[in-house]
């Protein structure tokens, strides 16, 4: 059991959204006539997602500084590639000390 569990709480599964979605919301926190939290219990949100949903917003239009969101997908990407990179070249030494012992 977890310590959530314990408590009484149960943790929500996560859940994804479309960037459409997402445009929604945050145009629905921009335009001023309801608060990021009214807007996240009404559409049944954590205001933290909604409030980092607003934030990277602010970023891509240039609003405010940070990674844009094309920028952030890149750097997963290339932090994937190097990871996976970095495992084939380990598999590699790993081979070459292997035959290297079995040559001798």
């Amino acid at each position: 059991m977890s310590i959530m569990e314990s408590m009484g709480k149960k943790k929500r599964p996560r859940r994804s959204f479309t960037p459409e979605f997402k445009a929604e919301i945050v145009e629905l926190c921009r335009r001023g006539d309801r608060s990021v939290g009214q807007v996240a219990r009404d559409f049944e949100l954590t205001e933290t997602a909604v409030r980092a949903w607003v934030r990277q917003a602010e970023v891509d239009t240039g609003a405010r500084e940070g990674l844009a969101s094309a920028e952030r997908e890149e750097l997963a990407a290339l932090r994937r590639e190097n990871r996976r990179l970095r495992e084939d070249v380990d598999v590699l030494k790993r081979a070459t000390a292997f035959f290297v012992r079995e040559t001798r």
